[in-house]
């Protein structure tokens, strides 16, 4: 039976005009992503959110203004009779000098993906001024950086 699954992403972007992506190996795939994930049953967007940047990179965060939310049909990349909704929030931090973020895409040891069943994960900042949709692997994703690449360039 097909269900939705809601997701929530953060837009977080440092003093240095820099977006904080996640780099991904989930289950035999290379993916570029904003932090986030999963809402849990019995939580709301903005404490999901939350949630998420204390899980993925140790960070308590404001969330701040809703940014996006999907508006046209998405069906989930790893199960597919999910229908994704996903949700996307700026987010505020005073102290992104303690994420600890890799240089290059995908930087991960051997060993974190051998296991085409396993997933790791790290974060990287990429520059708002060479940012594009490209960037990133996810459908959603590349809507909601194609439009804060045009609120952020006009």
């Amino acid at each position: 039976m097909p269900l939705f699954n809601v997701r929530v992403y953060g837009i977080l972007i440092d003093d240095h005009q820099r977006l904080l992506v996640s780099d991904e190996f989930i289950r035999g795939n290379y993916i570029t992503k904003l932090p986030g994930g999963g809402l849990e049953i019995g939580e709301g967007t903005r404490e999901g959110l939350a949630r998420e940047f204390m899980e993925e990179a140790n960070l308590k965060v404001t969330v701040g203004a809703h940014f996006y939310t999907t508006d046209f049909f998405q069906i989930s990349a790893f199960n597919h009779t999910d229908q994704i909704i996903s949700i996307y929030y700026l987010v505020h931090t005073d102290n992104t000098a303690t994420i600890d973020a890799k240089e290059k895409p995908f930087d991960f040891l051997p060993e974190q993906v051998a296991d085409d069943k396993g997933t790791a994960e790290h974060l990287r900042w990429i520059p708002l001024a060479t940012l594009s949709e490209q960037d990133m692997t996810l459908p959603i994703d590349k809507v909601a950086i194609g439009m804060l690449i045009k609120q952020h360039r006009s």
